[in-house]
């Protein structure tokens, strides 16, 4: 039904993980960002892209998003307060995790080397800790941050911590540690980390 591509080390894990949650049928092909089939379907080579009936769907956000309406999964219905509320907490961890780790990578290997600024990743890691806390407060009694119901808020945090812990940007909320771990736990996670540490084909 759909094609994916972009490789598992990148955004294109939060993307992997909703397929392998939802079950549906997909085939992956692992083009590197900037690759000539990553330009070819989206002119500034960034991935995921997700080829839906030859239209290509770009932002990794995005296509959670039209794969959790398309398939009424891992979302609460649009127009519902509790949409609302979701929305809401994945625009947050865009903003307040995304952003944070996103920078720390521009600076540390992405950005050519004269224009990198090492010492943002001190500020970096002051903000991290703030929001983390923030969140980790905000986890209830259910075990997923929507309470009882796992949605695409839960991937993209987890793929956020995975990001940070990588870059040695770490917060100080047991709540938020153990939150990731469970969320590590779950199968479709655990397959697609697989496939991302597989030797490449």
């Amino acid at each position: 039904m759909y094609t994916l591509i972009g490789t598992p080390g990148t955004r294109t894990f939060r993307v992997l993980w909703m397929l392998e949650e939802i079950g549906v049928p997909y085939t992956h092909e692992a083009a590197p960002p900037r690759s000539p089939r990553a330009t070819e379907l989206n002119a500034s080579g960034k991935v995921p892209i997700l080829l839906v009936d030859g239209t290509p769907l770009t932002d990794s956000t995005a296509i959670l998003t039209f794969l959790a309406d398309r398939h009424g999964q891992l979302t609460f219905p649009a127009g519902s307060i509790e949409r609302a509320r979701q929305d809401g907490l994945t625009n947050c961890l865009l903003d307040e995790f995304d952003a944070l780790v996103w920078t720390s990578a521009r600076h540390s290997f992405v950005l050519p080397q004269e224009q990198r600024l090492p010492a943002i990743k001190d500020s970096i890691r002051w903000e991290f800790a703030q929001n983390a806390a923030r969140l980790a407060g905000r986890l209830g009694d259910g075990p997923f941050l929507m309470g009882e119901t796992f949605t695409i808020a839960d991937i993209i945090a987890t793929h956020c911590l995975d990001w940070a812990e990588r870059a040695r940007i770490t917060s100080d909320a047991p709540a938020l540690a153990t939150y990731h771990m469970r969320m590590r736990d779950r199968p479709a996670y655990r397959r697609v980390a697989d496939m991302a540490a597989a030797p490449a084909a």
